[in-house]
């Protein structure tokens, strides 16, 4: 009698007893995505390619190539100080069908091309003018482009050093060179890269 109490005891234990569910799986860590790093940004001045060219065969009046030299050299000094970009010069002419093709063939570089004129009501080669223009990299697009006068109003003399003629060649081209500078200031803010550049004595 006791072990039939025993095991009905036992059976009815058994049958109670309630499993535990199981514990929930640890959950598996996300691996966390690590920043995107910052594209970093170019510096435009850095990336500048110029090619400056003159036209010297565009003008109805033959002026000396220390004329166009002068343009040139005046234009390419304020293009190098007011950027870091590298500059290319062409000491020899350059027509504008020539600056279109080479601003086409060269993804890299703005061509510059430089023209010396007499302004129509010209008395003498004090009044000349210095036109610019400028044509973008690959497509030969105009940038930019504009006059720069010789008889402008100064900040300052124009010093060609003792015993020179005020009137002959050197001062000319000290004029002409100066013209090349603004013609240069101007082509740097026309791509915003206007910067404070001290005036030349």
């Amino acid at each position: 009698m006791l072990v039939l109490v025993l095991c009905f005891w036992t059976a009815h234990a058994q049958s109670g007893r309630r499993h535990a569910p199981p514990a929930p799986a640890a959950p598996v860590p996300t691996p966390t995505p690590e920043p995107t790093p910052a594209p970093k940004k170019v510096d435009k001045a850095s990336t500048l390619l110029f090619y400056v060219g003159t036209d010297r065969t565009d003008s109805f009046s033959s002026l000396p190539f220390t004329y166009y030299d002068a343009a040139l050299r005046g234009c390419v000094d304020r293009l190098r100080a007011g950027s870091s970009g590298a500059v290319d010069v062409n000491d020899k002419s350059i027509s504008r069908g020539e600056a279109i093709k080479k601003a086409k063939s060269d993804s890299g570089s703005y061509v510059v091309l430089l023209t010396l004129k007499l302004d129509d009501m010209a008395r003498s080669y004090d009044d000349l003018v210095l036109q610019f223009v400028v044509f973008a990299p690959g497509t030969a697009k105009v940038v930019t482009n504009g006059n720069s006068f010789t008889n402008g109003a100064r900040t300052g003399p124009v010093v060609v050093g003792p015993g020179r003629n005020p009137t002959g060649g050197m001062y000319r081209e000290k004029l002409i060179e100066l013209a090349g500078e603004d013609a240069g200031n101007r082509i740097l803010k026309a791509l915003h890269l206007d910067v404070n550049i001290p005036a030349k004595p």
